[in-house]
């Protein structure tokens, strides 16, 4: 796709990849449409990006709610007359497989899944009317291999990587000229690791559990170690100009994890996960 004048929505768009992204397509001409849950951060991230040059506006959007993700798609409509790519982004974590309450897995799912298919199902149909468009959806290292502590999150991210293989399976047998890309990044210097910061106040007490506790320790010190943004950003940009479906920021370790998933398959040795090996490139 050539980016020059089209349309972008992006969702988790005020902060971490979102943004980096944003401010990537920015400097070639496209036309932004940023939804995020977070109001001040938004409107500070539009202002900032206005203030560079960029055409954009912000909406204030839940993507566990359907009409919020609708509402971006009619936002790009009227505001810039079309909508040429749609970066189902937002995302959090939250909770192990053990012991992590049912809203809990609730949350993280409503998030990190069906804000994704809500996109699809938002914007793919348009697509395919103009037969021109690409869909962005953020899975995850995740995605790939289950770590410990990160049920919920992995349960998403590995859904997130399914139905963006299935999207692609069926956009190839159609013919159509739309594209999907899957973007599984390991560590990245987000907020990620803050992610209650959003959680519904009737979920919070279980911040206060030990064992969620450890966990944010742990995630927080790995996000912190990993890469900028921006390095992410480039390469989402290539993935749609080049029409490529897997970007792979921790390219390294996406492939370790699968080589060692295949090797457990056949009979070998239960894969292990290496936290500090997904902060790097």
């Amino acid at each position: 796709m050539e980016l020059d004048g089209k349309t972008a929505v992006i969702t988790g768009g005020a902060s971490g990849i979102g943004l980096a992204t944003a401010k990537k397509f920015a400097a070639s001409n496209v036309n932004l449409v940023l939804g995020d849950i977070e109001e001040a951060p938004l409107r500070k991230a539009v202002n900032d990006l206005r203030s560079d040059g960029a055409h954009v506006i912000g909406v204030a959007a839940d993507v566990t709610l359907e009409d919020d993700v609708i509402a971006l798609r009619e936002a790009a409509l009227k505001e810039f007359g079309g909508a040429h790519l749609v970066f189902n982004n937002a995302g959090v974590a939250a909770g192990a497989t053990i012991g992590t309450p049912t809203k809990v897995w609730k949350w993280v799912l409503d998030v990190d899944l069906y804000g994704v298919i809500y996109g699809i199902n938002a914007f793919v149909p348009l697509f395919l009317e103009q037969n021109e468009g690409h869909v962005v959806n953020t899975a995850s290292l995740a995605g790939l291999g289950g770590a410990p502590g990160m049920g919920p999150y992995c349960a998403a991210k590995f859904a997130v990587v399914g139905l963006s293989e299935s999207l692609f399976q069926e956009l190839l047998l159609s013919g159509s000229k739309v594209g999907v890309s899957v973007l599984c990044p390991g560590f990245v210097r987000t907020r990620i690791h803050e992610s209650s910061r959003n959680m519904p106040r009737e979920l919070v007490s279980y911040l206060e559990d030990p064992t969620a506790r450890l966990i944010a320790d742990v995630a927080s010190e790995a996000v912190n170690a990993g890469i900028d943004p921006a390095d992410v950003a480039a390469l989402v940009e290539n993935a749609v100009t080049t029409n490529k479906f897997w970007i792979l920021p921790h390219e390294r370790s996406a492939l370790r994890t699968t080589e060692l998933r295949l090797d457990w398959m056949r009979g070998g040795a239960p894969m292990s996960f290496d936290l500090m090996g997904a902060t790097k490139p």
